[in-house]
């Protein structure tokens, strides 16, 4: 079987997508002018937090509850949102989670690159995610 590798199509959606550096996003948050999202799997937010004010949107949901047209809709996800910046834990995820929303016909979005981890690095605050 040939198929495309995973590394592949995040080389391909990063040709595609705006990446950010840490430092860049850091400057961004510190200004209110972006919204976090984190599109990593709930159990890693419940393992080791999140950064403080982010939107949680799992990435396996994530063009459902952002599509108007959607039964998965969730309005309040993105009512008032400012530029979406996704990240998950090292970058590669939200790269492809970022091409999808593009594809989607969003403008104003772009992921972070090394992700969480390095969001945690540059000083940004991680917050518990408490299980509901």
């Amino acid at each position: 079987m040939n198929i495309k590798s995973s590394q592949l199509l995040v080389e391909e959606a990063q040709k595609r997508i705006e990446t950010l550096k840490p430092n860049q996003v850091k400057k961004l948050v510190e200004n209110k002018e972006i919204t976090l999202i984190d599109v990593r799997d709930v159990r890693e937010l419940w393992k080791e937090g999140t950064i403080e004010n982010s939107k949680h949107i799992p990435r396996g949901m994530l063009e459902f509850w952002l599509d108007p047209e959607s039964t998965y809709y969730k309005e309040n996800k993105i009512k008032n949102i400012k530029k979406m910046v996704l990240y998950c834990a090292l970058g590669w995820r939200s790269a492809l989670a970022t091409k999808s929303l593009v594809d989607m016909g969003f403008t104003n979005v772009a992921h972070v690159d090394g992700g969480f981890d390095a969001l945690k690095k540059i000083g940004l605050k991680v917050v518990v995610k408490k299980r509901k």
